[in-house]
């Protein structure tokens, strides 16, 4: 985790406002993982640096997938002013959300609110026409069904993707990350590193880390020679087996399992074992304090300099490189300033002042100066 001070950038005079869209059978973690970071924010800072509501549809509490009852803050006719909104998603998406809440999430996009999605959230977002032309993330089982039903939206496998003024992540914890990766744009990579600290988060992923997607998923059981022979290469990364080998455990030719390679993988099978071994080597470089000599033997290298020469070729950066990078920082956008009604600010202003009185008593209460 990188733990280098760096000046923040300008801190806004009004909490940046969030509101997250919950949809019925949203995933819980996926939730937890993009509000705490908020909460902490605050707490390290003394401030209300961040302010969130949670809202539907209709004002009336909703389950999530792991059949917890929310009860909202309100519904989407409430007159809510946000910075920003995110809509919530898990299981079961395309019949989890209405028109009335498509036709609101337009109607925030023409106000000039920045938009974004969690878990499979996006697939709302899509359907709104509202990532048309842009990058998304989503969790890996709702990228193959948001692609096919909306071709116009650059659906890829990272963690997050933030693209112009749309934020989308895929779920589980990696909402904290593109969380994290936002508290550093707009108040310093010091406030997101001593956040991670608290949350005890080894390592804050960056847009460039992928989802590592199942490839069962991916070719469901049409080729189970194919999955068969990947399983064997997964579970021999330290020492790498011939592929003559391989296609002898599994019963098909050497030739065959070229054919096999170049049709659902699009590569050779020795640059797809390769990569598999790249990948394991960058998840120790990022993860681990093994050594650099460590990880290329773990990796099946025959040398540590035969190890970096195809990491910089594949990754485009040397091991040590990747272990000491830093993720980079850019500059926070303006946000959008509107004066929300005066009995519910009053009402937002002292929620977060008895969370905020509530967390004084925390030892690392304002231990961040900003």
């Amino acid at each position: 985790m990188n733990t280098t001070s760096r000046q923040p950038a300008q801190v806004a005079a009004q909490p940046i406002r969030i509101g997250f869209l919950l949809l019925d059978s949203f995933t819980m973690i996926a939730l937890a993982s993009a509000v705490e970071p908020l909460r902490m924010a605050n707490q390290l800072s003394g401030k209300e640096l961040y302010s969130w509501q949670l809202i539907t549809g209709d004002g009336d509490p909703v389950r999530a997938s792991d059949g917890i009852k929310v009860t909202p803050d309100g519904c989407i006719t409430d007159g809510f002013d946000f910075d920003m909104v995110l809509v919530a998603g898990g299981v079961n998406i395309t019949r989890n959300y209405s028109k009335r809440e498509l036709a609101w999430l337009q109607s925030l996009d023409r106000k000039g609110v920045t938009l974004g999605s969690i878990c499979t959230g996006a697939y709302a977002l899509a359907h709104a026409g509202l990532l048309n032309g842009y990058g998304c993330s989503a969790h890996w089982e709702c990228i193959a069904p948001l692609q096919e039903a909306f071709p116009k939206v650059n659906c890829n496998r990272r963690l997050f993707t933030i693209d112009r003024n749309r934020l989308t992540c895929s779920g589980g914890g990696a909402p904290m990350d593109m969380m994290l990766h936002q508290v550093t744009l707009q108040h310093g990579s010091t406030l997101a590193g001593a956040i991670s600290d608290m949350f005890v988060c080894d390592r804050v992923r960056n847009q460039a880390d992928q989802q590592r997607v199942p490839l069962r998923h991916l070719l469901s059981t049409a080729q189970p020679k194919l999955v068969e022979i990947v399983e064997l290469m997964e579970a021999n990364i330290e020492e790498p087996i011939d592929l003559d080998d391989l296609a002898s455990f599994v019963g098909v030719s050497r030739r065959q399992l070229e054919r096999l390679f170049h049709k659902y993988l699009n590569c050779t099978p020795s640059r797809y074992y390769l990569k598999l071994r790249l990948d394991r080597a960058r998840q120790l470089l990022k993860q681990t304090t093994m050594s650099i000599i460590e990880i290329s033997a773990a990796c099946g290298f025959v040398s540590t300099p035969h190890f970096s020469r195809c990491y910089r070729k594949h990754i485009g950066l040397s091991p040590r490189e990747e272990r000491t990078g830093m993720w980079s920082e850019g500059q926070s956008g303006e946000m959008v300033e509107t004066l929300s009604e005066e009995k519910r600010r009053e009402d937002l202003r002292s929620r977060v002042a008895e969370s905020l009185a509530a967390a004084q008593s925390e030892p690392s209460y304002a231990s961040i100066r900003i």
